[in-house]
């Protein structure tokens, strides 16, 4: 069984997609595990009416943690709220993770809405970025999918950490066990960061990121002013 941990705050616009999506696969053994940070809106009523269990979160990193230790499955399967599973997705993924032996994956990425300008950025400067360095610097953003008992090895994300906490737990895993990109299937996540923040903006930041967490180490201070749920004035429409 996989359970799948999702963190939420304010969520409304985006889980029931989330939710669809995954209901909507061709595969039915796992359990929902909903995060949430305290969300003001109708985040706790969609989560009850898809059987969520629900559970006290707080910052993504947390929130994942609580969902990992009431976690049954023997898998671990990590998404953001704002994203969509594409059909099939849980049967090409978990037969490329066995075929592979994986114990820890991570998948490459499609935005949802943007210009097929920025589509095509975003594939040359992060998935094809993430698959050339895949062997030497492992990266994790969006959907990671990791055995259990390896995520507790791990003691799961480091809550100090406040930006890519997710790239650093790809490479602790990986320094103990076997990482990789799942490239038969890929999650598709909202622009809505990079529309309200700017693309260009929040490229950067995320690019400066990299270089501090490589020459420096993980992020732990709020240079990059990262927050969490800042979309309520955003009026971008999202679509499959």
């Amino acid at each position: 069984m996989i359970s799948i941990i999702v963190p939420t705050l304010n969520e409304e616009k985006y889980l029931p997609l989330l939710l669809e999506s995954i209901k909507s696969n061709d595969f039915s053994d796992y359990e929902i595990i909903i995060a949430d940070a305290g969300s003001k809106d109708k985040t706790i009523e969609i989560a009850k009416r898809y059987n969520c269990r629900l559970i006290p979160g707080g910052l993504p990193a947390k929130g994942r943690n609580e969902g990992a230790k009431v976690a049954k499955g023997d898998l671990l399967f990590f998404v953001d709220a704002d994203s969509l599973l594409p059909e099939r997705f849980f049967k090409n993924a978990l037969e490329e993770f066995s075929r592979k032996n994986l114990d820890f994956a991570s998948f490459g990425l499609v935005p949802i809405g943007g210009t097929k300008i920025n589509k095509v950025a975003f594939n040359m400067f992060y998935n094809w970025y993430i698959y050339a360095v895949e062997k030497t610097l492992p990266h994790a953003a969006m959907g990671i999918l990791a055995k259990r008992d390896l995520f507790l090895k791990l003691d799961g994300y480091d809550e100090t950490i406040k930006l890519a906490e997710d790239h650093d737990l790809s490479r602790r895993a990986k320094k103990i066990a076997k990482y990789g990109i799942i490239k038969s299937t890929k999650v598709h996540f909202s622009d809505r960061r990079f529309k309200k923040d700017g693309w260009f903006r929040t490229s950067v930041k995320y690019f400066l990121c990299e270089l501090h967490m490589i020459f420096i180490g993980p992020v732990r201070s709020d240079i990059f002013e990262y927050k969490f749920d800042h979309y309520s004035k955003e009026k971008d429409e999202t679509k499959k």
